[in-house]
C-alpha cells in the first residue's frame, strides 16, 4: 500500500505516513466515491481497515454502489480527520487522506465473515458475541466490498 504524496500539488502540506494510519484506523466513516454511467456517485461510509492493504465496507446485495462496482472497479475513498473553520483568517485547518483503490465483491464467504468480524470489533466492541451472531442471522442478506488499496496520499493544513 504505497504512501505517495509526490503528486500532491502543495507541498507545504504533506500529511506524514503515520499521522495518515492513524486517521485511517481510526476514523469512523469514509466517502466511497465511484462512476456511474457519465456521472459520478459519492456515499459516507462505514468501514474497516484491515491494518494491510485493504479496507472493507459492508451493504445490502444489491444496489447502486455494486452496479457502479459492477461497471468500473476503480474507486476513490476519501476520509476527512479533524477540521476547524478560521472565519478571521479566511481559511479552514484541515486534515484527510485519499485513496486509490480497486472495489473487489463476491468475496469467499470466510474473508466476509472476518470483514464483519472487523467491522464489530471497530463500531460494536461491547456488543461482539451479539453482533456475530446478528451477523450470523444476515449473512445472505449482506454483501462485503473490499476496496484494495493501489495508492494513497495525504494533505493537512495547520493554522496558527
Amino acid at each position: 500500500m504505497p504512501y505517495d504524496n509526490s503528486a500532491v500539488r502543495r507541498q507545504d502540506r504533506l500529511l506524514d505516513e503515520a499521522r495518515a494510519r492513524e486517521l485511517l484506523a481510526g476514523s469512523r466513516f469514509g466517502v466511497l466515491s465511484l462512476v456511474d454511467g457519465d456521472g459520478a456517485y459519492g456515499i459516507p461510509v462505514n468501514y474497516v481497515w484491515d491494518g494491510d492493504d485493504s479496507l472493507y465496507v459492508h451493504c445490502a446485495p444489491d444496489g447502486r454502489k455494486l452496479r457502479c462496482i459492477d461497471r468500473r472497479d476503480r474507486v476513490s475513498f476519501c476520509v476527512v480527520g479533524a477540521t476547524e473553520v478560521c472565519p478571521a483568517q479566511f481559511t479552514t485547518a484541515y486534515e484527510s487522506i485519499v485513496l486509490d483503490c480497486r472495489a473487489r465483491r463476491g468475496l469467499p464467504p470466510g474473508e466476509r465473515m472476518r470483514a464483519l468480524e472487523l467491522l464489530l470489533e471497530k463500531y460494536s466492541p461491547a456488543h461482539k458475541t451479539t453482533g456475530l451472531r446478528y451477523a450470523e442471522a444476515s449473512f445472505a442478506r449482506t454483501e462485503i466490498v473490499r476496496l484494495d488499496v493501489v495508492a494513497w496520499s495525504g494533505k493537512t493544513k495547520r493554522v496558527h
